[in-house]
């Protein structure tokens, strides 16, 4: 496995897997309130179906049980522990995304790093790593610089991977993050 450190985030963990590649490192930093709060609530993993409702919900404000449709009343009440609360007639979440992901670098033959990589695009920024040069260097890095993923060969960074700025928040992104987090603390 390929290490590669990160001046921008020296705090910066690795794991050495994805649910995306099975071979990416992912560097992320932990959310410490979140990830506080989820200990001391014994919090349980959070499903897709419980990112959906909790999507819905405002993060610290109660939202009143009696303004919910009957559907929306049962998902909530079927949330995990510590995702939210119930009290008083009202829901509030609390549940947050407990960590954020930097990069994903990838290992491999130029084209695979490339490919793989690109798949985290919606997720963060990427990194193709690479034992040598691609056979056609000049052309591979245009490739790579199209579509932001950066490359570093023999361990020297070569090209800067684009900043990554999530387009909007999704449940698929919310997903990935308590994938990751759940391998993170297991």
């Amino acid at each position: 496995m390929t290490t590669i450190t990160s001046a921008a985030h020296p705090d910066s963990l690795t794991l050495p897997w994805s649910p995306i590649v099975a071979d990416a490192t992912l560097y992320y930093r932990f959310d410490a309130t979140e990830h506080a709060r989820r200990q001391q609530t014994a919090a349980a993993p959070l499903t897709v179906a419980a990112l959906e409702t909790l999507m819905s919900l405002p993060l610290d404000m109660g939202v009143s049980l009696a303004s919910l449709t009957a559907s929306e009343r049962a998902r909530v009440h079927q949330l995990p522990a510590g995702a939210a609360t119930i009290a008083d007639g009202h829901v509030t979440r609390r549940a947050v995304r407990p960590l954020v992901v930097d990069l994903a670098a990838v290992s491999g033959p130029p084209r695979k790093a490339l490919e793989q990589a690109s798949r985290f695009a919606p997720f963060c920024a990427r990194l193709a790593v690479l034992a040598r040069p691609a056979r056609h260097m000049c052309d591979y890095l245009n490739e790579a610089a199209f579509w932001g993923v950066g490359v570093a060969v023999a361990g020297e960074l070569v090209l800067e991977p684009s900043p990554w700025r999530p387009q909007r928040h999704t449940v698929a992104g919310w997903r990935f993050v308590e994938q990751v987090y759940e391998r993170a603390t297991g």
